[in-house]
């Protein structure tokens, strides 16, 4: 038993993280629909995810800020599409890291002050990262903002704005994209073992005329960090795609933590009026237009795609049919688990053992994982809070139930004082399990298809432009004030370099500027 090194204000600002955390998860978990498989074992494999999550994000995370900081893989970040994007940082990681944490304080294995300074280091983490990719509208998360998640600059709307090739129900454009939208969220639902974390949406951003830009990033869809795509998706030709979607006469009121939006009037495909595509990654200077030099390429680009990724569906489908139950269980959990992998590809240090294995800790609680217990242990933590660890005093009223209850368990500041606590899992990553077979080194790229070790050399040794110190610290509020400087131009033709219209416009434009400069129907 050792005692903690933390602070006071340690503590008091972890449990607020915590205390607002908890409430948005309620939140969710009451307002938006659960993801199930008639299939996969979704709700075990999850809480097997949220396991390995507590016992092996601290020591990752660990070692991930030796090679580049939070604040730095988010300057990173917001120059690509990155699964650390939306609902993969907002919620994800510290709700699967706390949940796991929950289910073991309610099982008696842990105390509710055992890894307090992993819980304080895992949750600053996030908080470091998120203030600095989210620095355009200051927030945390997308509660904080009123369930909107605008977190592009300026300089980036500009181009999907001005570039969006415009579409209406009938054409030939509307009806491709409308089938590459289904193949593509079709196909990305099944990589993620029928569960959403390989999809977000990002927005609204305003674009003027009555409509409003939702832009729809779509991750690991090529071969790459999954297992199982191995052989089965070696057509697909990026690993990330961005599509960009303007919709008409419809307001999204909501896009969440959880990258769900909610409309009035409700979404429907008839109202989409315009839509880009692009790819990006750590190896590209910015989003990459992809099959954009017209409205003809375009159509015929999602047309192609969309049989690539049907293919790639049926082809998945029955890998997955010949898998067993651990193996079904092993792919959900690592898809949940490894959701913030890309920290990791990001500062150059991916080891695709740290994130395809179930750490030894956690593995040990796959036998009570059947999906009657996995159904009621992961229900009774989201909604109905009925865990022991959930009940406050009868005096206190929570947020959105009223209830005397709590959905994570706070530290006591009693900490700075008490001897009898174990500070951490532990340093070092523990061996693990897996009955997936072995990744096949190969990793598709904006630059190539290359092995684990190549990407990472090449990862640690490029620095996007838009990344250097020059420009990194170029945010909206300095172009609000400098936007007819050199420099604000410099860094505008950067964002701009592969746009259709914008391409040397540099800074100064409003948004009817780029209207004006948009193609029309």
């Amino acid at each position: 038993m050792t005692s903690t090194r933390l602070s006071y204000a340690q503590l008091l600002a972890t449990n607020n993280m915590m205390r607002t955390a908890g409430e948005e998860t309620y939140y969710l978990g009451v307002t938006r629909t659960v993801q199930e498989s008639k299939f996969f074992p979704v709700s075990a494999y999850v809480m097997l995810g949220y396991l390995n999550a507590f016992y092996r994000y601290p020591t990752l995370l660990r070692k991930i800020e030796k090679h580049m900081s939070p604040e730095d893989i988010a300057d990173r970040v917001r120059n690509s599409n990155s699964k650390i994007q939306s609902m993969g940082i907002n919620w994800c990681m510290i709700n699967f890291y706390l949940l796991g944490r929950e289910m073991l304080i309610n099982m008696g294995i842990i105390r509710p002050h055992d890894a307090a300074e992993d819980v304080v280091y895992v949750m600053d983490f996030w908080r470091r990262y998120q203030l600095a990719w989210r620095r355009e509208d200051g927030h945390l998360t997308c509660k904080e903002g009123g369930h909107r998640s605008q977190i592009l600059p300026e300089r980036r709307i500009q181009v999907f704005h001005a570039d969006l090739h415009p579409c209406e129900e009938g054409d030939s454009l509307h009806t491709a994209a409308d089938k590459f939208m289904a193949a593509i969220s079709q196909y990305a639902v099944l990589v993620a073992c029928e569960s959403r974390v390989c999809m977000t949406n990002h927005g609204p951003y305003n674009i003027g005329g009555g409509r409003e830009l939702l832009v729809r990033d779509f991750f690991d869809l090529a071969e790459g960090d999954m297992p199982w795509l191995d052989g089965i998706a070696s057509d697909v030709p990026f690993g990330r795609l961005t599509v960009t979607t303007a919709v008409k006469d419809t307001h999204f009121y909501i896009v969440d933590d959880w990258g769900s939006f909610e409309s009035k009037p409700e979404y429907r495909a008839e109202n989409l009026c315009g839509i880009g595509l692009y790819t990006s990654d750590e190896l590209s200077e910015t989003h990459l237009p992809v099959g954009m030099g017209s409205k003809e390429e375009l159509t015929q680009t999602l047309e192609r795609y969309a049989g690539i990724l049907k293919d790639a569906t049926a082809k998945l489908w029955k890998r997955f049919a010949g898998y067993s139950r651990e193996q079904l269980m092993d792919a959900g959990a690592l898809t949940y688990y490894n959701i913030i992998k890309d920290f990791a590809h990001v500062a150059g240090c991916y080891d695709a053992d740290d994130w395809n294995k179930i750490d030894e800790r956690a593995d040990r609680f796959r036998v009570l994982l059947n999906d009657e217990y996995g159904n009621q242990i992961l229900g009774a933590l989201f909604v109905p809070l009925s865990c022991p660890s959930h009940q406050c005093h009868q005096y206190t009223m929570m947020q959105h139930s009223d209830l005397p209850k709590r959905t994570y368990s706070p530290l006591s500041a009693s900490l700075l004082h008490e001897t009898d606590c174990v500070a951490s899992v532990g340093d070092g990553i523990r061996p693990g399990v897996t009955y997936l077979p072995e990744k096949v080194d190969r990793y598709r790229t904006t630059q190539g298809v290359m092995g684990l070790d190549e990407l990472n050399r090449r990862t640690r040794s490029f620095v996007p432009q838009l990344c250097t110190e020059k420009f990194r610290y170029l945010d909206d509020t300095w172009v609000k004030y400098h936007y007819d400087t050199p420099l604000a131009h410099e860094l505008y033709r950067l964002e701009q370099q592969y746009s259709r219209k914008l391409a040397g416009k540099g800074a100064g434009l409003n948004r009817d500027d780029v209207e004006a400069l948009a193609d029309k129907l």
